[in-house]
């Protein structure tokens, strides 16, 4: 296991090595570091560059692309121990983290060779890439114009995690035709170009760390070689049976480590109490709940393992969503009434993870379409439209 640093360390370890063990070194600094941009709405862009020191940016690119070959178990458990500590650098990082191992998972399991050129990048430059979440889910957002040699795009992408620290936004707009289905094309938007801008909208119940801002994008020209891949619009896609599949176990493992860090500061305030029946009730019904979070996200794990994207695949991991959404709410709530009045008190740090766990409610598959997606799968019903 890592050293851990001292409190008020502000150095990261040694870029080499397990990125679990990394992370674990790293979580008195950041939790040193939460409170103050919580309260300050204040984006963790030095939690950023702790990361980019410590090698972690580069992490789940492969080995022989210079990267440190993490699969998403092991860049799952990072986020996890991270969110024990911050959980807002937890869920900014696992955008960037998902961005990078989606092409990884590509290249390595489907010899996606157009994929390279961006991993090897990260990996030397360390970028950071960035996602616009459910601004680009399978409806797709913003108008691309086919221009010669490409396209013009105009577009508002909010929830923009991380926005102030990316280098570059993978994201889409749709492209309208008159003779069927309107397209959408993918592709990687520079944040420093002129066209691109942050609007500093992030000011929320939780998670107030993220700099989950609105990103406008003004007239940008894309090349047609900067297209990555062009879909139906309000369909799935191939691609988005990767991405599904790929990125919420790591997004999730996040909420997952917020709910264990609250059971935690729960536990050892009411360790301080009488154990009467109803805080043994409590306590109970707590570890049971966080048990269910737990066992759900290892069954998301296990579905990205068998590396066969699917609309299955997709299904396996949106049920382990909305399971670990629940539990992981239940979890903290239920902590919030074993800690009792205490816990509304800051100091204590509870009140910000039962804040910072709402946000598990909001990415897709919400609760209609997944119970719907399921419902079709099981009756043998197509799911091509149900997102």
């Amino acid at each position: 296991m890592a050293d851990i640093p001292p409190r008020d360390a502000d150095k990261a370890p040694a870029a080499a090595g397990d990125p679990v063990e990394i992370a674990r070194a790293l979580v008195p600094v950041l939790a040193e570091r939460a409170a103050r941009f919580d309260e300050s709405d204040e984006f963790v862009a030095e939690n950023y560059e702790l990361l980019k020191e410590a090698g972690l940016v580069e992490a789940g690119v492969p080995r022989e692309l210079g990267g440190g070959g993490a699969e998403v178990r092991t860049l799952a458990e990072m986020l996890r121990l991270m969110a024990h500590a911050c959980s807002s650098t937890a869920l900014a990082f696992s955008m960037h983290t998902h961005q990078v191992a989606i092409p990884a998972w590509r290249w390595s399991h489907q010899q996606v060779a157009a994929v390279e050129p961006l991993l090897r990048r990260v990996a030397a430059e360390k970028l950071i890439l960035l996602s616009s979440g459910g601004s680009d889910w399978i409806g797709g957002s913003g108008k691309a114009t086919k221009v010669e040699g490409g396209y013009r795009v105009s577009a508002r992408k909010a929830f923009t995690s991380g926005a102030n620290a990316g280098d570059l936004l993978m994201t889409g707009a749709v492209v309208e035709t008159a003779e069927g289905p309107d397209a959408v094309i993918h592709f990687a938007a520079p944040m420093k170009a002129s066209e691109v801008n942050i609007v500093e909208t992030w000011r929320a119940l939780g998670m107030r760390g993220t700099g989950s801002n609105d990103v406008v994008i003004d007239n940008l020209f894309v090349p047609d070689a900067g297209v990555s891949f062009t879909r139906r619009a309000g369909e799935w896609h191939p691609v988005f049976q990767i991405i599904a599949t790929t990125a919420f176990p790591l997004i999730y493992a996040v909420y997952l480590g917020v709910a264990e860090s609250a059971r935690d500061i729960a536990l050892d305030m009411a360790k301080k109490r009488h154990p009467s029946a109803a805080l043994l009730d409590l306590a109970g019904r707590m570890e049971t709940s966080l048990r269910g979070a737990q066992l759900a996200h290892r069954w998301m794990l296990d579905t990205v393992e068998r590396n066969s994207p699917s609309a299955e695949s997709v299904n396996d991991v949106m049920i382990g969503r909305a399971l670990v959404a629940k539990h992981a709410i239940a979890t903290v709530e239920l902590a919030m009434e074993l800690a009792g009045g205490a816990g509304f008190y800051r100091d204590n740090g509870l009140e910000r993870r039962f804040r910072d766990i709402q946000g598990a409610r909001f990415h897709p598959l919400q609760p209609g379409p997944q119970a719907q997606y399921a419902g079709a799968l099981a009756l043998g019903h197509s799911v091509a439209h149900i997102f």
